[in-house]
């Protein structure tokens, strides 16, 4: 059976998108976004993401405070804060599940709603540098939902460049 390329493409097609037109994002095209999300490889199916998404301008520009300034979060039509369900976690491997596979499972449903919203001709970016304890209180996040990347989404306002890639000989080995 042949690659599929339109998903190859995606992916050295993808760009983190940083400004946005002011339009709102359709609530048809955000729910396929977060159900790409939903369909990331998971733990033992364990699936102890969260999404939250916000609209607000005010809760938006407070983001940019938290984020150490990434001011294209105000911009941004819609943020989405990606959480690990801490109990989800716990419950489906203990202390390992809490501190490595929440993470892995949310990093590959943040990947997966980066790709769809590539597909769904919106851009996006994945912020991963914020204080989480403001992120927390600011959203008023339950106790056991940890906020693990923030994903500004929106339709892009200009072209992005290419940024290149490391060769592939610089970031393999084979190990006989």
């Amino acid at each position: 059976m042949p690659p599929n390329e339109s998903i190859l493409d995606a992916l050295r097609q993808r760009r983190s998108v940083r400004n946005f037109m002011p339009e709102d994002v359709p609530d048809a095209l955000l729910s396929q976004v977060l159900t790409a999300g939903t369909w990331a490889p998971t733990a033992g199916n364990v699936q102890p993401w969260f999404f939250y998404v916000l609209r607000d301008a005010y809760l938006k520009k407070k983001l940019v405070d938290a984020a150490l300034g990434q001011s294209f979060l105000a911009t941004a039509p819609v943020v989405i804060a990606v959480c690990a369900d801490l109990d989800r976690a716990r419950a489906g491997y203990q202390r390992r599940g809490e501190q490595l596979y929440s993470i892995q499972d949310t990093a590959a449903a943040t990947q997966n709603m980066l790709l769809a919203a590539h597909a769904l001709g919106l851009g996006a970016c994945w912020v991963g540098a914020f204080d989480e304890g403001t992120v927390s209180r600011l959203l008023e996040l339950p106790g056991n939902h940890r906020p693990l990347a923030l994903v500004a989404l929106g339709r892009p306002s200009r072209a992005t460049r290419d940024p290149g890639r490391r060769p592939l000989h610089e970031v393999y080995s084979e190990i006989e």
